[in-house]
């Protein structure tokens, strides 16, 4: 388990996604956690300023980015401020010696030299003159200024890691020659300095051992290393394919959630089409009248963004026409911590908007899972005529790990189900009902005999015309809820993991999956029992979700927010769950959660 952390100019991102590449590569089974700043360029050496990038790895199945790192490259001494009690004693600390001036030594706050007074002599510490290294080893590159050999040290630090966990390295090197094809002076000089880094692994005598971490045991098949951005992404395109449907994005940028919207601009291909809109309603709107032309409109945004979408997914509801709205939650309120994960936006997507106004919900639990979400959540819009919300986070977003391609000719297909033209002389009535889902016709404007009325007023059931009577409007409502609600028969029952009939669940949703899976692991590791049973639909939930909470004395729901799943399925079905909740804008730790199941499981 590695951490990169430094100033966010120092190229974290870039270092922590090739490790990972070539992890990937070979066959590792991997989670990844970037962290990063807001701020474009935040103040260097400043504790605010740190970019980190957390991977672990291993050569059999995990789940989690880890809890504690068992090397920390430190390339400042703000990065070792701010990561230094994550990394357990003993664990491999590498800083970048020349980083350690008196002037970075005041900006993150030490009154003196942690290299030097002592306070770092539990750990195994490599203090290494990163940047002197650099700059020495590229000096005879025609081209290069001094600042811009300093800007390759992490390279040198890429190259030292490669060479300590023995990862491969042409993929890296051609990368670098692709990436900066325009200047091959920078390219030689990434190069020269990665080249550089793993020649002073292999010569210097300051690390004891070099690790092999073999493959992972994986399923047979064809993979590639996914963000959870990008397959959110790909499984849109899957869906759009798979119902033959035009693929319409309407979006305005937002962190963490603008990664969609730049990966589908680049599958023009696939017939998709990207609008970037001037704000949040305009976004939505669009893809709203996508879905009314016959397209498979859909919105993506993170909180702020959604909270200013809701009054047009009402129109949506009320228009019963498909639209998916993807909402990246991050931390908040208001503008909160862009960069950073959170689950607070459930009870908002819920039950934000005026009216009584059901939509279903879905929630991706893993970078990978974002494909089959995304899927999911098409499907039901298209099927059922209404909007969905498709839930991810900051952490699934940005977040990584291997995926096995899926065979595209084994995803079922998604019947649109057009309403037909020319109905012989029968007008159409554009809210007759399917039996079975609910849902009214999608008949696409301009088709002759589908002619109807279209609007936010209420509409009077059958025949779509405008309605003000009041014994009407209590059938729309209940209608609309009760097709909401139908989608229960159409999902798959929730499923419990629960090898030794235990007394305690542990009942998780979203991005939580891998943190509370593992603690689960860890408990039984201890000899405990305890279930764990992992939400992906959220309304409606799975038809035995009463049945499954009501078979155990005591259950668990962690979250990071307040406790809004436990709110609701204390409410829908009146069980004493427990939350356990922490707010702080990072993943979960598998061990701390381990611990309130612990407690829990002793009660």
């Amino acid at each position: 388990m590695i951490r990169f952390a430094g100033d966010s100019g120092d190229g974290m991102q870039l270092t922590g996604g090739r490790f990972t590449s070539e992890t990937a590569m070979l066959g590792n089974d991997l989670a990844t956690f970037p962290d990063f700043p807001a701020e474009i360029r935040a103040p260097a050496g400043s504790l605010p300023g740190v970019s980190g990038f957390q991977l672990h790895f291993a050569d059999h199945d995990i789940l989690t980015p880890g809890d504690a790192p068992n090397v920390l490259v430190a390339m400042n001494p703000a990065a070792l401020k701010t990561n230094l009690n994550d990394l357990p004693p003993s664990g491999i600390l590498v800083v970048d010696k020349d980083a350690f001036t008196d002037r970075n030594l005041q900006k993150a706050g030490y009154e003196g030299n942690p290299l030097e007074d002592g306070s770092l002599d539990e750990y195994q510490v490599h203090p290494i003159p990163l940047t002197s290294m650099t700059i020495e080893a590229l000096k005879d590159i025609e081209g290069i200024t001094k600042r811009e050999a300093e800007r390759s040290k992490n390279m040198f630090a890429l190259g030292l890691m490669s060479w300590l966990y023995g990862r491969p390295t042409d993929g890296t090197l051609e990368f670098l020659q692709r990436k900066f094809a325009k200047r091959p002076e920078i390219a030689e000089a990434n190069v020269k300095a990665f080249q550089t880094g793993y020649a002073f692994g292999e010569t210097t005598e300051s690390f004891a051992v070099q690790y092999e971490v073999k493959p992972a045991a994986l399923k047979p098949g064809l993979y590639r290393n996914i963000t959870g951005n990008q397959a959110l992404a790909y499984g849109l395109i899957a869906a759009s394919v798979k119902s033959g449907l035009p693929l319409f994005l309407g979006a305005y940028p937002i962190t963490p959630a603008s990664a969609v919207l730049e990966e589908l601009a680049r599958h023009k291909n696939f017939g998709v089409r990207t609008f970037q809109a001037e704000d949040e309603i305009a976004a939505v709107g669009a893809a709203l009248g996508a879905s009314f032309g016959g397209s498979l409109g859909v919105s993506t945004s993170s909180g702020p963004g959604i909270v200013l979408k809701q009054e047009t997914i009402g129109l949506g509801i009320t228009l019963e026409l498909p639209l998916v709205i993807v909402d990246v939650q991050r931390a908040g309120p208001s503008t909160g911590m862009p960069t950073k994960p959170e689950q607070a936006d459930l009870l908002g997507v819920m039950f934000g908007r005026n009216s009584e106004s059901p939509v279903p919900v879905i929630a991706a639990a893993t970078p990978s899972d974002c494909f089959d979400a995304a899927l999911e959540a098409a499907r039901i819009a298209v099927k059922y005529r209404t909007p969905v919300f498709l839930l991810s986070d900051a952490y699934l977003a940005n977040g990584s790990e291997p995926w096995l391609l899926p065979d595209v000719d084994a995803i079922p297909a998604i019947d649109p189900h057009f309403a037909a033209g020319g109905t012989g002389g029968e007008d159409f009535q554009p809210y007759r009902r399917d039996e079975e889902t609910l849902a009214r016709p999608w008949a696409i404007p301009g088709t002759p005999g589908l002619e109807h009325r279209i609007g936010g007023l209420e509409k009077q059931d059958v025949t779509g015309n405008v309605s003000y009577d009041p014994d009407n409007h209590d059938l729309m409502v209940r209608l609309r809820a009760q097709k909401v609600a139908g989608i229960a028969q159409d999902i798959p029952e929730l499923e419990v993991d629960d090898p030794d009939a235990a007394d305690t669940l542990v009942l998780s949703w979203g991005g939580t999956y891998g943190s509370v899976a593992a603690a689960v692991r860890r408990v039984r590791g201890g000899g405990k029992k305890v279930a764990h049973a992992h939400l992906r639909y959220l309304n409606p939930f799975p038809r035995n979700t009463g049945e499954v909470l009501r078979g155990y004395e005591k259950v668990l729901v962690p979250e990071i927010n307040l406790g809004q799943l436990q709110k609701l399925v204390r409410a829908e079905f009146l069980v004493d769950a427990t939350g356990f909740n922490l707010v702080r804008g990072v993943p979960f730790r598998a061990g701390e959660v381990a611990d309130a199941i612990d407690a829990m499981v002793d009660a």
